[in-house]
């Protein structure tokens, strides 16, 4: 089915693409490891830090996906003004990320510092361990939420430097960042020399300290990579509120259907982890959120896509190369698929390696359940980079909708009553609850076909230029 759908590019192209993708993907699986790190000696303290910790960074990651859809849409524009070679407009795209993001940051900071426990409390609805789920994780919560503004703006300058084809600037300071939150964890949550022994809070501080030395050092470097004339996109912070406003609403219109696609997608998962958290006890939750965890290092893929096809096809399309980038979009797709192939069959032999050794502290049941979800995560890996290629492609050139109307749609009348109805009307297990009503990705796919056909997305948005 697939290989009659794609068409290959040459072998230039990739290798270009690679070049882009390869440094976005190490740090994203940088990050991963971080996430990885974090989990492993958690899970050294039992099933029900486990889980409080995975439950907290499932509402954390509600935020993670706002500040990224901020800088996905800042980032259509600052690609294409990259292509066209107009460093005002790349500077009014950088000012909507860090003026937005921290926008939405402070919201959220006050949700996660004020009520933790109702939050926590719906994600954990029906468990059999919830109290003390919600006793250790509205702490994690409370003391997490100082990372939010410094992710913000550390996430608007690294998205940036990808974006203009220089994704080993962000690589290396997550790196550094990496083995900053690696050794917090070491001090804090055992105790080691002499430090106190804080436990679940002691990941909570590592994290914190490892979010504001990442922003210090993006801001010193991005700093004296301006007066070098190598980061064009970056203004000042004495400077970040001269915005033009008749671009930042156009750039908000463009935005606003992406906040719905992903809100729609995270509400949704959101509900899915919701229902089946309340099947059985801290096994379920440590267990589920172990295979989110590996699984997280195989989504790499994701930000590969999205940032090589920014730059590929909304650089075409920003310097008017129209067809170039119909060719491109063709190729990117063929390419994506076979990305996914090839990881979800390298992921499954090193899932069955990793899930004894990093979460050998778990209970065996906690560990099975992983697996299991892991398994049914790498089966749609390539169906799902495919999807993935499409939004990438219709997001370069403007096309927000055609995310919004397939997730928005799909995801209300199709995936949560599904998830509904198994969750009410069944006794089925929570890996195959995820394994069937995934099943509703091929309606989106579809959807995506039709719009893709309609080349929507073949515009260039610098001709509307913020003047």
């Amino acid at each position: 089915m697939y290989m009659k759908l794609l068409r290959f590019g040459p072998f230039s192209f990739y290798r270009a693409a690679l070049s882009i993708a390869v440094p976005v993907m190490l740090q994203q699986f940088i990050m991963s490891m971080v996430s990885l790190i974090d989990n492993f000696m958690v899970a050294g303290l039992g099933d029900v830090s486990m889980a409080a910790v995975n439950v907290a960074n499932q509402i954390n990651f509600i935020h993670i996906v706002f500040i990224n859809v901020i800088a996905g849409a800042g980032g259509i524009y600052l690609a294409q003004f990259m292509g066209a070679k107009d460093e005002e407009g790349m500077g009014q795209a950088y000012r909507f990320k860090v003026l937005l993001g921290l926008v939405i940051s402070v919201f959220y900071f006050i949700l996660c510092w004020t009520i933790p426990e109702a939050m926590l409390s719906m994600m954990t609805m029906g468990n059999a361990a919830q109290a003390e789920i919600v006793e250790l994780g509205s702490t994690y919560l409370r003391l997490t939420s100082f990372t939010l503004l410094p992710m913000a703006i550390s996430n608007a300058i690294g998205s940036s430097f990808r974006e203009i084809g220089r994704p080993s600037v962000p690589l290396v300071i997550s790196a550094a960042a990496t083995v900053v939150n690696t050794v917090g964890n070491w001090f804090f949550i055992y105790g080691n020399l002499g430090a106190p022994r804080l436990g679940v809070s002691g990941a909570a501080i590592a994290t914190i300290i490892a979010r504001f030395v990442e922003m210090v050092v993006f801001i010193i470097y991005v700093y004296w990579d301006k007066k070098r004339g190598k980061a064009p996109f970056f203004v000042r912070f004495s400077r970040i509120l001269h915005v033009n406003w008749r671009l930042i609403r156009e750039i908000m219109a463009k935005s606003s259907m992406m906040f719905l696609s992903d809100f729609s997608w995270i509400s949704s998962e959101t509900i899915m982890t919701a229902l089946y958290n309340g099947r059985g006890g801290a096994e379920v939750v440590a267990g589920m959120a172990a295979a989110w965890t590996i699984a997280n290092i195989f989504f790499l893929l994701w930000g590969g896509i999205f940032t090589t096809t920014a730059v590929l096809i909304g650089g075409s399309l920003g310097a008017g190369k129209l067809d170039e980038a119909r060719t491109r979009a063709e190729w990117i797709k063929s390419g994506s698929t076979v990305a996914g192939f090839i990881i979800a069959i390298a992921g499954a032999g090193v899932s069955t390696l990793l899930i004894p050794l990093v979460f050998g502290n778990l209970t065996a049941n906690a560990r099975s359940i992983s697996l299991g979800l892991v398994y049914i995560i790498l089966f749609y890996m390539p169906f799902w980079a495919l999807l993935n290629s499409m939004w990438a492609i219709s997001r370069a050139g403007g096309d927000t909708a055609m995310g919004m109307y397939a997730d928005v749609s799909v995801n209300t009348f199709l995936f949560v009553p599904a998830c509904f109805i198994l969750a009410l009307c069944t006794s089925i297990h929570p890996v195959s609850m995820f394994a069937i009503v995934k099943l509703t990705d091929i309606a989106k796919y579809f959807i995506a076909r039709h719009f893709l056909g309609k080349e929507r997305w073949v515009r260039n948005l610098t001709v509307q230029k913020h003047g």
